[in-house]
């Protein structure tokens, strides 16, 4: 792992951090070629692409639903109850932020308010490359479940069978997708973005994936929603003197055995704990049967911050902004209100990560390299659409249309001041009046009075 160490006052910049950026150009160029060769061709490209991409031959893309069904006779029976649990517990959460429709009324009885409706389709992607996310599954269809969106769409990469993952069907299952399709990748989205002879078309995909699906998702944003261009996965642990090195070293680690790119961040106040846990975590790696991937990612992402003081410590968080942040500390609850940027926060020496991926009921979809300073966790928000509702009267619109009309000229904008103009005319003269206005009169109905040109600066 990288070491840095800040001296009293001094600052972490961003420019110290490994970051590469989330899409590379090459990777852009390659997914807008496979965009737009799947709306040109269809199911033809795509099962190019399966065949070039995923070894498999595929004759239809979509699952039958039946496979779902057995899927849950195929697994584990505690694996089953562990995802029941899990989901229960992700809808709990996620049915607190649903927000309803409203209407307010103001003294001259303009109604006022929002209208919120969900999206009709969803696509969800969910990875099935180094390893199998059914908690991905969960996390990214119970919210649209929630948010009432009337058909989910799941794409995932086939395995070499051409079949999908019995983990991976047990959880949409349990979770409520409606249809599935083995396909994956750049493809996968185009697939859902644009709709071919077998896919239908979607008003929005969310979901993680490699560097090719979070180019395909920006290229294809604007013709249809995504949630965000998510980058490898990371984590920061924000530790002083009370911390357990193994535990923070394990905690590293969890996030490391993702993807070799998976970034991983020690801040600590605290010389000696930085320099336990770089000490434990080689035999620690050398355990894992993913000891090549995490060492990857914890030698070549991996980057640890010692500074001088807890202050320092806590503002080299907030200028990472992680997608994930553990606070290891004494009386840790105290640091929050501190903490400015990121994805989620796991509060105290119990709070391991692995429970938000998991179990604890947030959504882990996250914004990642460093997009948490504007960016949210996924949520019911992001399958609804909010629609302002504006209903005046005829003392609302005498009350307010001055103002617009105002405004409109300062704008430049005469049609807006006039289609204000005339309708305070009716209200004036009557609608036969209005009928009667000549074309030379709608400029003084427009703009009764001409602005004041503004003074010398």
């Amino acid at each position: 792992m990288r070491n840095i160490t800040l001296a009293q006052g001094e600052y972490l910049k961003a420019g110290q951090l490994p970051r590469q950026g989330v899409l590379p150009a090459k990777v852009v160029t390659a997914a807008a070629g496979i965009v737009e060769e799947v709306r040109e061709r269809g199911d033809a490209a795509l099962r190019d692409f399966c065949l070039k991409f995923d070894g498999v031959e595929m004759d239809d893309f979509r699952v039958d639903p039946s496979a779902m069904d057995a899927a849950i006779d195929r697994v584990d029976p505690e694996f089953v109850e562990a995802v029941k649990k899990a989901a229960a517990q992700i809808r709990d959460f996620h049915e607190r932020e649903v927000r309803q429709s409203w209407i307010t009324t103001r003294p001259d009885g303009t109604i006022l308010g929002q209208k919120v409706t969900p999206l009709s389709a969803a696509g969800v992607y969910v990875p099935g490359g180094r390893a199998q996310y059914p908690s991905t599954v969960l996390m990214d269809v119970i919210p649209a479940k929630v948010a009432g969106v009337e058909k989910i769409v799941m794409v995932t990469p086939p395995q070499k069978e051409g079949g999908i993952s019995p983990y991976t069907l047990a959880a949409a299952k349990v979770a409520g997708v409606d249809e599935i399709y083995a396909v994956g990748g750049a493809q996968a989205i185009a697939a859902v973005a644009y709709g071919t002879e077998s896919i239908p078309k979607v008003d929005k995909i969310v979901g993680p994936g490699n560097a090719f699906v979070a180019a395909a998702k920006r290229i294809v944003s604007g013709d249809v929603g995504i949630d965000m261009v998510a980058g490898p996965s990371e984590v920061c642990v924000l530790s002083d003197d009370s911390a357990n090195p193994v535990v923070v070293a394990a905690d590293l680690m969890a996030q490391a055995e993702h993807d070799p790119l998976a970034a991983c961040y020690l801040v600590t106040s605290s010389a000696e704990l930085a320099q336990a846990v770089q000490e434990k975590l080689p035999a620690m790696v050398a355990a894992s049967p993913r000891a090549e991937i995490t060492a990857a990612s914890l030698d070549n992402e991996g980057v640890v911050i010692v500074t001088p003081t807890l202050d320092q410590a806590i503002e080299a968080v907030n200028v990472i902004a992680p997608e994930h942040l553990e606070l290891h500390c004494d009386d840790a609850v105290s640091l929050l209100g501190r903490i400015k940027n990121a994805g989620a926060i796991f509060i105290g020496h119990w709070s391991s990560e692995p429970l938000g991926d998991y179990v604890a009921g947030p959504n882990h979809t996250l914004p990642t390299g460093g997009t948490a300073v504007f960016s949210n966790p996924l949520g019911v928000d992001d399958f609804v659409k909010h629609s302002s509702i504006i209903n005046y009267t005829k003392e609302g619109l005498e009350i307010d249309g001055p103002a617009v009309q105002v405004m409109a000229q300062a704008e430049g904008l005469w049609a807006h001041a006039l289609s204000v103009g005339v309708r305070r005319k009716m209200l004036a003269d009557g609608e036969e009046a209005l009928n009667a206005v000549t074309p030379d009169e709608l400029f003084a109905i427009a703009w009764s009075r001409i602005l004041d040109t503004p003074k010398e600066a």
